[in-house]
């Protein structure tokens, strides 16, 4: 019921507190029975036609409906806790699975759950109700903080370190090396890689991501970070807290990025730059020089015919030119009405 649901995350509760939700649904698509919300006041015109049993909305939308309501400051928010609440993850059965192989020095904490063809390398080390899930791979003296979740064909290489509550999803791989070569005689020298990843706590991380280990100072991924699938962060990277970044972002070497940013998918930020606190890059934009101040940032092309691409690039490529053309032009005309105003004299 609405006024349980109230009890449990707060709000205000409008209307009928005895209605029952079974389910979270969009305006459009909200059934009887079903919750809804609106966030952005411009789908407030699509209430009237919403057959929902109850909506969530902010205090400026309080009367827009007589539905009952809960109101909240952030329905956004409130809508991802509800749909927590009401979507548990699956509970994980503790214990090992037969297929499991789990060197004898390695520590298992309390009520863990490991899966089908798991490898535990020497000396790592889990917490209590840490969940491996099945073909995942953690590598000598690995630490993983309680309650984390390992999903399913997984890596993390040897000596890297996992918070508590961290996601992370099928496929990453954590602490591979990072890309580091030195050129002698017109061939490449590699670098050992020999620092680690480090993932504080509240940290989840998308499908088929990779996070390189650092190659002399940590990698490092500092807590509440939220990552999307396919991204890829270099060796020696440091992710502040709580920043969120969209799936096929890539960031190079050594490049430092603040905290609570949030970077747009398919951005890519050249190594050793430092992003400031609270910057936000927009989708596609490359990030060539550091930001040292909180603001939006965007460095896109809108896409065109190939051929006015091309015109449009030529141009690009002139703008230093052109712009030194028209000082000049702006020069001579000034020179002009002063020679007009001596002869009016």
């Amino acid at each position: 019921m609405l006024e349980d649901i109230v009890s449990e995350l707060g709000g205000e509760l409008v209307g009928d507190t005895g209605v029952r939700v079974y389910r979270m649904a969009s305006l459009a698509q909200a059934e009887p029975g079903h919750i809804t919300f609106v966030s952005n006041p411009k789908y407030l015109s699509q209430l009237a036609g919403t057959r929902a049993s109850a909506v969530i909305l902010g205090p400026a939308s309080k009367d827009a409906t007589s539905i009952p309501r809960i109101v909240t400051e952030n329905p956004y928010a409130y809508f991802a806790r509800l749909s927590s609440l009401m979507n548990p993850a699956p509970v994980a059965v503790a214990g090992i699975h037969s297929s499991a192989v789990i060197d004898p020095s390695a520590e298992l904490g309390l009520s863990c759950s490991i899966g089908a063809h798991v490898v535990i390398g020497n000396n790592a080390k889990l917490a209590d109700n840490v969940v491996i899930e099945a073909g995942a791979l953690i590598g000598a003296g690995v630490r993983i903080g309680a309650n984390t979740r390992i999903a399913a064909n997984v890596v993390i290489y040897h000596d890297c370190m996992i918070g508590n509550n961290c996601v992370i999803s099928s496929g990453t791989v954590i602490g591979a090396d990072g890309f580091g070569y030195a050129e002698e005689n017109r061939q490449w020298v590699k670098i050992p890689q020999i620092g680690q990843v480090v993932i504080e706590d509240n940290v989840e991380i998308g499908a088929n991501t990779t996070i390189d280990r650092g190659a002399l100072d940590d990698t490092v991924i500092e807590q509440g970070v939220k990552l999307d699938n396919l991204i890829q962060i270099g060796h020696n990277c440091r992710i502040g807290a709580h920043t969120v970044i969209a799936g096929c972002v890539g960031i190079a070497g050594s490049a430092r990025i603040g905290k609570h940013c949030k970077i747009g998918g398919a951005a890519m930020i050249l190594g050793h730059l430092e992003i400031a606190d609270e910057v936000t890059i927009s989708p596609g934009s490359m990030i060539t020089r550091s930001l040292s101040k909180a603001d939006t940032y965007t460095a896109l092309m809108p896409f065109q015919p190939h051929d006015e691409w091309l015109r449009t690039a030529a141009n690009v490529r002139r703008l230093g030119e052109m712009a030194e053309r028209i000082k000049q032009l702006e020069r001579t005309l000034s020179s002009m009405q002063d020679a007009k105003k001596n002869s009016k004299n």
